[in-house]
């Protein structure tokens, strides 16, 4: 790997090179981990163990909290906030593609982040859900104006600071993350009690 790093920073670029150590430290970190955003809401039904789920919430939080930084520092000197075109309204179609997610992760067995990392361990499965996936994700960009225009303008975006302020969208969305998980131990408690 460091040789493969070397051999391209010198002949490609040094930009490619520290994507490559830094994509390859994220696969090893989520291999690792056993990290799957699908476990995290299936293993609550099948097995009552929401670690996962209480994992995932926590980087939520910590994601909320670095990424509402990020975006105030910009906001306070003046400068547009980074990644406000990705606000993205919510209505029908938000929950139409949910639910058709969410059967596509229970029928591949995995989300995106799982599948990558079992492709990586060389389950071949997952290499055939990879390659739908790339198919379904091409689909999708290539068809994603009809959706915009015939669905998406149409719905109401929501951005928490534009309703609360910076302070207070953050402590609503830390409020909710921190309920989930509450829930979720409470709902572990609860199964583990039932199974003994």
């Amino acid at each position: 790997m460091i040789i493969f790093t070397i051999y391209l920073a010198i002949t490609v670029s040094g930009q490619l090179a520290l994507y490559f150590v830094v994509g390859s430290a994220f696969g090893m970190i989520l291999q690792r981990a056993r990290f799957c955003f699908t476990a995290s809401m299936r293993d609550p039904y099948l097995t009552g163990s929401t670690s996962v789920t209480r994992a995932a919430l926590v980087a939520f939080a910590i994601t909320s909290i670095g990424f509402t930084a990020i975006k105030y520092g910009y906001f306070r000197v003046g400068l547009p906030v980074p990644g406000m075109g990705f606000v993205a309204p919510i209505g029908v179609a938000t929950a139409v593609g949910a639910v058709i997610f969410g059967i596509g992760m229970v029928i591949a067995g995995g989300c995106a982040s799982g599948t990558l990392m079992r492709v990586g361990e060389g389950f071949h499965m997952n290499m055939l859900v990879f390659f739908f996936f790339m198919v379904g994700s091409l689909w999708g960009a290539y068809d994603f104006g009809f959706w915009k225009r015939n669905f998406m303008l149409a719905s109401p975006s929501v951005f928490l600071p534009d309703i609360f302020g910076w302070g207070g969208g953050l402590i609503v969305n830390l409020l909710i993350i921190a309920i989930l998980y509450v829930l979720a131990h409470r709902w572990e408690k609860r199964k583990n009690a039932s199974s003994h």
